[in-house]
């Protein structure tokens, strides 16, 4: 059995402790500790997983230079669309930079925005929340569809294993998705404000082990991924 590489033992270890910290909270009762401290809006969480989302789009973005270099067009073309999405999440996590350069919200954006912030997210939409049908529970199933799925259908299922070498999609590790599941039971079973900002900071720490070294390694042309 492989060792982690020291950069899963970095991303893993994050994990574990915003887990950890989360399950401690809430079994001491520190719901209000939590959602004033460790996972406040534009706290360590919030910035951590926007800073997460743009080294994926950072990590993308290289992958599709180098596709683009070996003369494989389509599979730069799709990790550049890759790229372009989390850097779209990197904006919509931090409103676009609203409060760090203390921007006001149009009022076109204001009327339609649950949060009055500069994001798409939170648009209101035929009176349900964006970020609730569009960005919710549908979003959480595709993502451990993506992260339990794939990696089990690939290089068994002959459809897939090409779709995802042709469109250059980076296949999930197993431990990935040990991880999301693991990350996904904690969220059922604690209840405390704001744990949801930590089940973003997972997953975006996820996409970047996932980026770094996927399990198709061989579609980026690397031979060294652990």
């Amino acid at each position: 059995m492989r060792s982690f590489s020291p950069a899963d033992q970095f991303l893993f270890g994050l994990m574990n402790a915003s887990l950890l910290f989360t399950i401690a909270y809430w079994i001491l009762g520190f719901d209000r500790q939590f959602a004033t401290g460790f996972a406040i809006e534009d706290g360590p969480v919030e910035y951590g997983t926007a800073l997460m989302l743009f080294v994926s789009a950072l990590v993308l973005a290289w992958q599709a230079l180098r596709q683009f270099r070996a003369g494989h067009a389509l599979a730069g073309a799709c990790l550049t669309l890759y790229a372009l999405i989390f850097v779209f999440g990197t904006g919509e996590e931090i409103s676009w930079g609203q409060r760090i350069l203390g921007l006001e919200t149009p009022d076109y954006l204001r009327e339609q925005n649950a949060q009055e912030e500069i994001t798409l997210h939170n648009l209101m939409v035929g009176g349900k929340q964006l970020t609730k049908t569009l960005f919710g529970s549908g979003l959480t199933i595709a993502i451990l569809l993506y992260l339990l799925a794939l990696p089990g259908l690939y290089g068994k299922a002959a459809l897939v294993t090409r779709l995802a070498d042709k469109l250059a999609v980076p296949v999930p590790g197993w431990r990935h998705g040990i991880m999301g599941v693991g990350a996904s039971v904690v969220m059922l079973v604690v209840d405390i404000p704001r744990q949801w900002e930590v089940y973003e900071l997972v997953f975006s720490l996820l996409t970047v082990s996932i980026f770094l070294a996927p399990a198709n390694t061989a579609t980026f042309g690397r031979d060294d991924a652990t």
